[in-house]
Order: C-alpha cells, then structure tokens, then sequence
C-alpha cells in the first residue's frame, strides 16, 4: 500500500512538474533563452494568490488575479530584459546572467515583502483528506492539482497547435530567419510566448503551496526537475516535457522504497546523465 500511496503522490507532483517543463520548453524552444527567471514568476503567482486570499478573495478570483500579475511580469520581463539585450546582440552567457540576476532579484523582493518563513493558505478544504480506496489518500489540493495541470498541458497543445497564434509562434521557432524575411515579427511572438507561458506557469506556483506552504526560494528545484524533463523529453515536445516530469516525479517518489527522501534528488542527475550520454535528442520528437 505503501508503493501505491508514492505512486499517486507521484503522480500529483509530476502533473505540476510538467507544466512547469512545457512552460519552460515553450519559452526556450521559441526565443532559445535559458529562462531562469521563470521560477521567480512561479514563486510569485502563490504569493499573490496567497495575499489575495488573505483579504477575502475568493480563491478562484485570486488565482485569475495572480494569472494576470504573472502575465505582466513576464511581459515585463521580455520587453525590459531579453529585448533590450538582442537589440544589443548580447550572448547567450550574457542573457543566462541576466535571467539570473532577476530571478535573485523577485526572489529577495518576495522575501523583504512576504518574510522569508514558511506561510500557508488558510483554506480549510484544501488539507481535507480524500480516500481513494485502501489506505490511498490525497488532500483535495493534490486532486485540484492534478486536474488544473491536466487542463494546462491539454490548453498549451491545443494553443499551440489549433490556433493562429500558437500556428505563428511554431513558424517562429521553426525558422526565426524566414519568420523575419516573412513579416511574422519574431520580437512579438516572443512576447506572446513570455505571456502565455508566465500564465500557464503560475497555475502550478500557486497549487503547489495549497498541500506545502509557500517559500521565496522554492521555484529553483522544480524548474531544474522541469529542465531536465524538458531535455528528457526532447526539446520542443511538450507532450515530451509533460510525460517525463511526471516519470521523473514517479522514480523520485518511488525510490523512497529503498534510498533515503534527501538521496531522491540524485535520481533525477541520474536520468539527466544517461540521456545526454545515450539519448541527448530526448523521446520524443520536436513539435508535439
């Protein structure tokens, strides 16, 4: 029973996992920046839900109002940052520094405005335990995480696919060359995909603090997970991202069986080290 109950746990921290990978992927695939600030975005969506909730909203209210924050940040940051820096033909290295370098930055912002201790949602239905059958159990914040990260992954492939700005963005990203020639205006799209991912990515920041409480300096582990799932998956798959945060998510939770909970984290380098060596194209091919 034990095996089954990591299995599901697995299986909830995989689904946010994943959306956090096809955000992520969704950014570098079409601007091919190392967005390491993304997880300053993740951190501050949970913290603006959270403040919101604090003062009477409803918690789906604050969850569109933290969407719409997140939304400007990363507008924020594409217009202000990244496209300041390619007018200025910058290098890559320069670009990465400067992710970081804001990431550093919301993360300390967070931590002067918010403190820097452990702060959780009050919201009483959150922590109310589901019983799935044996001594399965998961909170209904672990259920509400599943089905939100589900519906993220299934409304960024149909973006992405079915509409004519998810159409553009994957011209863009195919070919920014023929893009530029073709007056499809690469600088917007990239825009458009900072937005877009900043929303998508907020849904897990906020979430994921119902079930562990909320902490300025939690985005870095899930997006490195997320990089890796990414890599994993194949770079431009966000079906790839999406299914191998959640393999990666399900080894972790399920070598607690056999290893201590601070060694699960090595599964993890483990799986990265074995694609770059053998598979460095990931599973799954570009596009889908």
């Amino acid at each position: 029973m034990l095996a089954l109950q990591l299995l599901c746990n697995g299986i909830v921290t995989g689904c946010a996992l994943g959306v956090v990978a096809i955000s992520f992927s969704f950014v570098y695939t079409t601007t091919k920046i190392f967005h390491v600030a993304h997880a300053g975005v993740y951190t501050l969506g949970g913290y603006i839900a959270w403040w919101l909730v604090k003062r009477g909203v409803p918690f789906v209210g604050a969850v569109a109002l933290a969407v719409v924050v997140c939304v400007a940040m990363g507008a924020l940051i594409q217009s202000q940052l990244y496209a300041q820096l390619e007018r200025r033909r910058e290098t890559h290295l320069v670009v990465l520094i400067a992710s970081l370098g804001t990431l550093a930055v919301m993360q300390n912002v967070i931590a002067a405005v918010f403190t820097p201790n452990i702060l959780r949602f009050d919201l009483p239905w959150a922590s109310q335990v589901v019983h799935l059958g044996g001594n399965v159990r998961l909170t209904w914040a672990q259920m509400l995480t599943v089905v939100v990260s589900l519906a993220a992954f299934a409304g960024l492939l149909w973006f992405a696919h079915r509409t004519l700005l998810g159409k553009r963005i994957r011209a863009v990203a195919s070919n920014p060359f023929l893009a530029e020639i073709t007056r499809l205006e690469p600088r917007t799209a990239h825009l458009y995909v900072m937005m877009v991912a900043s929303a998508v990515v907020c849904l897990p920041g906020v979430m994921v603090p119902l079930d562990f409480g909320l902490q300025p300096y939690n985005g870095v582990t899930p997006l490195l997970t997320a990089t890796i799932a990414m890599i994993a998956g194949g770079v431009g798959s966000i079906t790839g991202a999406f299914v191998m945060a959640v393999v990666i998510a399900e080894l972790q939770n399920l070598s607690l069986l056999f290893i201590p909970g601070e060694w699960s984290i090595g599964i993890t380098f483990f799986i990265f080290v074995i694609f770059m060596l053998f598979r460095p194209t990931g599973l799954f091919a570009a596009g889908r």
